[in-house]
């Protein structure tokens, strides 16, 4: 039987506007993700997806029902939940492996032997002493998936981290990230504009109508990594999801006529 690593039940969240009114971003959220599952969560603009993922990592606990991590209630951030935003926060003024072990010493070897170890994983060999500003955008978000890595968090949460990135970029990235997924199995759930993206890492696409943000559907990605983009299969697949946004702009266009 498969392990559940996260279970979450969120009946509603809302956000207070300063007019006084009341704004529902998600409703009816249900979504149980097994240990090892790598999900990506995709849906128009506006949807709630980034919320969810703050609900997920413990960032906003203003909301009804629960998400148990590992059958604990999430209720604050914690080591055990790693979160990459959609840019890569890291300090200027450190290098890269300072950077990677954050508040912990380089001096302990055990923390050492951890930060040589993730930037191999994450290939950035070589680079250990540059400085940000020395970095590719590529490189920044590298650094920041192996911090995020350092405490072997339970689940790794990505707040669509190469959105800003260019095409070459960002599918390499996409290729590093999938590499990491599969070294160490870690519980990932990504945030994503991109259908290509969202199909190519993913064992499960979460399809999210537009706000309140709902889950629409739930697809299955039963292809082999790894995955080639301009397999058939892969179309087809791309093709199912692609169908499902169509569907959300009709139904937003009928809900803005009055239909």
């Amino acid at each position: 039987m498969s392990v559940i690593s996260l279970d979450i039940d969120l009946p509603h969240k809302w956000f207070h506007t300063p007019q006084g009114t009341r704004l529902e971003a998600l409703n009816n959220i249900k979504l149980t993700v097994k240990q090892g599952e790598f999900i990506t969560i995709i849906g128009p603009s506006g949807c709630g997806k980034s919320t969810l993922l703050k609900i997920i990592a413990g960032l906003d606990t203003d909301h009804g029902g629960q998400v148990l991590l590992e059958q604990k209630q999430v209720t604050k951030p914690g080591i055990d939940k790693g979160y990459i935003f959609q840019e890569h926060r890291l300090f200027p003024w450190l290098t890269v492996e300072a950077n990677i072990a954050a508040d912990l010493s380089l001096n302990d070897a055990a923390v050492r032997k951890r930060v040589d170890e993730l930037i191999e994983l994450v290939k950035l060999k070589g680079f250990e002493k540059a400085y940000p500003r020395e970095l590719s955008g590529g490189m920044l978000q590298r650094v920041a998936i192996a911090r995020a890595l350092l405490r072997n968090p339970k689940v790794l949460l990505l707040d669509e981290p190469f959105g800003a990135l260019d095409a070459f970029t960002r599918s390499h990235l996409q290729e590093v990230t999938l590499n990491i997924w599969e070294a160490n199995r870690t519980t990932m759930v990504l945030v994503t504009h991109d259908i290509d993206e969202a199909v190519f890492l993913a064992t499960r696409v979460v399809v999210m109508n537009a706000r309140p943000g709902t889950i629409r559907t739930i697809i299955p990605v039963d292809l082999p990594y790894p995955r080639k983009k301009a397999s058939s299969s892969f179309q087809e697949l791309r093709k199912l999801v692609l169908n499902e946004f169509e569907r959300i702009e009709e139904l937003e266009l009928i809900d803005s006529s009055g239909i």
